[in-house]
Parts: structure tokens; C-alpha cells; sequence
């Protein structure tokens, strides 16, 4: 077995599940990122730092306190030990420039997992986003037909009520005299 049939066996939810959705992207952690990349992450952000120039603000930003303590609600963290700086985190184009940097085998066919991971998610939120738009017409549809169900009930009700309510009226117009047998 090769080591490219090896690291394909990695399973998609893994790397789904060290996806995350900050800023209007999706994006990975620089610490999760090194542990798939069996490298620590100080060596990871190391190889960044000395590529510079690579890595633009839409491949990769630092999270605020306020991100980096709202994405520490999402998964269970020891009370102990920790990070001392604020992590970076790398949209889907600085992972992929993260192959060009770290310069080794694994960090290329595991980058190559990677975009299928993102090329899936991409291919089912678009699905989803067509599913949605057309739940929410079916949605307008049934409003729709809901009240107009209600105008015909007002109607009905208006109609009984008028019935209910019936008071004889006068006749106009030429009445019958009585015969008397």
C-alpha cells in the first residue's frame, strides 16, 4: 500500500468535523490542520510565517478573543495547559497553499483530500440552498392558500350569521285578496 492509499483512507468526517464557518468562510484551525499533517503546530505556523508573502488575508486571519472563545464553547478543551496566542485559522486557498510550503508528500495528498472535503461541502450547500428555495415557496404557496381558506370561512360565517339573523321583511307590491271558502 502506498502512502497515498493510506491517507485517502482517512474518513471524509474527520476533516468535515475540523471545518468551521467564521467570517462568511469556511475555514480550518492551524492546530488541527498540523495534527492531520503529523507536525506541531508551532513548526506549521513556522513554515507560514517564513512564506509570508503566500499567504494573503483571505487564505488565512487570526481569530479575535471573542471567535476564539465562542469556537472553544463548540468542542470540549482541558482546564489545563492551552494555547498562549490566539490561533490562525486558513480558508480553503490557504490550505491548499499550505502543500506548497510544508513541501512534503503527506502535506500534498492530504491537501488533495482536503478539497474534496471542501468541493463536497460547497456541492451540498448549494444543494441544500435549492432545497430551501423551494421549501420556502411551497411555504408562500400555503400561506396563500391558508388565507384564502380563511376568506371563504369569514364569508361562510357572515352568510350563517345573516341567516341566523333573518328578519321578515315586508312585502312590496300587490297583495292577494283572501278567498273565503
Amino acid at each position: 500500500m502506498t502512502k497515498t492509499e493510506v491517507l485517502l483512507t482517512i474518513p471524509h468526517e474527520i476533516i468535515t468535523n475540523k471545518i468551521f464557518f467564521i467570517r462568511g468562510q469556511k475555514v480550518m484551525l492551524d492546530s488541527d490542520l498540523a495534527e492531520l499533517y503529523e507536525v506541531e503546530a508551532r513548526v506549521l505556523n513556522q513554515a507560514v510565517n517564513r512564506n509570508e508573502y503566500r499567504f494573503h488575508e483571505d487564505f488565512k486571519f487570526k481569530l479575535s478573543e471573542e471567535e476564539w472563545n465562542n469556537l472553544k464553547s463548540q468542542f470540549v478543551t482541558s482546564s489545563w495547559g492551552g494555547r498562549r496566542k490566539l490561533p490562525f485559522v486558513f480558508t480553503e486557498h490557504g490550505v491548499l497553499m499550505l502543500s506548497s510550503v510544508l513541501n512534503s508528500r503527506r502535506a500534498i495528498d492530504l491537501n488533495i483530500l482536503i478539497m474534496r472535503v471542501f468541493s463536497h461541502i460547497r456541492k451540498m450547500l448549494t444543494e441544500n440552498t435549492e432545497l430551501r428555495l423551494a421549501i420556502e415557496k411551497l411555504e408562500k404557496k400555503s400561506d396563500n392558500h391558508s388565507k384564502n381558506i380563511e376568506l371563504v370561512f369569514k364569508y361562510l360565517d357572515e352568510l350563517l350569521e345573516k341567516k341566523e339573523n333573518n328578519i321578515p321583511r315586508k312585502s312590496i307590491g300587490y297583495k292577494l285578496p283572501n278567498k273565503k271558502s
